[in-house]
């Protein structure tokens, strides 16, 4: 069954924002025949505020059915504020620590 999943990790303070870890969860996902959601793509432009990145993320992240959760989540700003919405909303969270 295809699922609307969600990526949510640390990007603020890593190498490449940690890009390559948003790419390489959301490719996994894809080959399994999901639909992503990737932050990394929504926000492509590294130089975009973090206000204006985690709206246009909540928007997307509000449309999914589950969400997997990257190594150092738990660290991010972002990333618990995204795991705190969708567990409220009853999401599906993996976390793939």
């Amino acid at each position: 069954m295809t699922q609307r999943w969600y990526v949510a990790g640390p990007m603020t303070g890593l190498p490449d924002l940690n890009f390559p870890a948003f790419h390489a969860a959301a490719a996994t996902l894809r080959a399994a025949g999901h639909h992503v959601e990737n932050p990394a793509e929504i926000n492509a432009d590294p130089k975009a505020g973090w206000v204006d990145c985690m709206r246009a993320d909540i928007q997307r992240l509000v449309t999914c059915d589950a969400v997997l959760l990257l190594p150092g989540w738990r660290n991010s700003r972002g990333a618990t504020l995204e795991h705190h919405i969708a567990q409220a909303l009853g999401l599906q969270l993996v976390d793939a620590s």
